[in-house]
């Protein structure tokens, strides 16, 4: 059986994770949906979507393990950490749950990477910088097919209707994590990484209330609960992501097709 790598826990090192397992993460979430969305064309969309963040995810933990110089490469940073060494939102690794859960969570982190990646493409880092140029296409269109459901079944039948309000009133408790601020995100703008989540607060608000307006969804109050995946403190989900994305790398070290 394949031991976890040592990481280096460094604050650049832990930032670039923070996205790059948001990405892997969700990534999974959105894999499972593959032959099971309510439509053909959902189907291939919600597999598409994963694809791309998994080629986001590739490029922050190649660059991720540069920084580090352990020698880390993408695939050993991806499926040979132990769970306190992902940094993922918690938000991302919650259960797929029904098609309305799906979507609505994908539309608020689409708008949170669409808003990070901005920022990144101005990043000292020049790597960064150009990863999130490419990176930002993608979660525009993420964000827009995501909200275009969250719409339409928002503001759809009783049924659509009463399932997005579920969902909406499950995952806005994990609202505040995502603009958590901590030393990590302190020194990433300090040195002109990358910005602190916590400034992208309030046009996260703005643009998820703007699509939450067209329809009859009001949000819950923010929650005083604050989760903490991506400081490595996982909810009870992770271990069972881990355990199925893991399986090969730790069973057959080295393996390749």
């Amino acid at each position: 059986m394949q031991a976890s790598i040592e990481l280096d826990r460094s604050p650049a090192v832990q930032y670039l994770l923070r996205i790059a397992d948001t990405c892997l993460i969700l990534a999974q979430r959105l894999g499972e949906w593959c032959g099971h969305a309510p439509a053909l064309e959902e189907d291939i969309a919600m597999t598409n979507m994963a694809l791309d963040l998994v080629g986001q995810a590739r490029a922050l933990l190649t660059r991720a393990g540069q920084i580090e110089g352990r020698s880390h490469g993408e695939d050993q940073l991806a499926f040979l950490r132990d769970e306190r060494d992902y940094f993922n939102l918690t938000l991302v690794e919650l259960p797929r749950g029904d098609f309305a859960f799906s979507v609505l969570r994908n539309a608020m982190v689409a708008t949170l990477l669409k808003l990070l990646w901005e920022r990144l493409a101005s990043s000292n880092d020049e790597e960064v910088a150009a990863i999130a140029g490419k990176a930002i296409k993608e979660a525009r269109y993420h964000q827009q097919h995501s909200a275009d459901w969250v719409v339409r079944l928002g503001d759809g039948t009783d049924e659509s209707h009463t399932r997005m309000d579920a969902a909406l009133k499950e995952l806005w408790r994990f609202v505040p994590e995502l603009f958590a601020s901590d030393a990590v995100e302190e020194e990433a703008s300090a040195s002109g990484l990358g910005p602190a989540w916590a400034v992208l607060r309030e046009a996260w608000l703005a643009e998820m209330g703007a699509v939450l307006d067209e329809t009859l969804l009001v949000p819950p109050a923010e929650s005083a609960f604050l989760s903490t995946g991506k400081y490595g403190v996982h909810s009870e989900h992770m271990g069972y992501i881990l355990a199925e994305m893991q399986h090969l790398q730790r069973t057959y070290p080295g393996g390749v097709w």
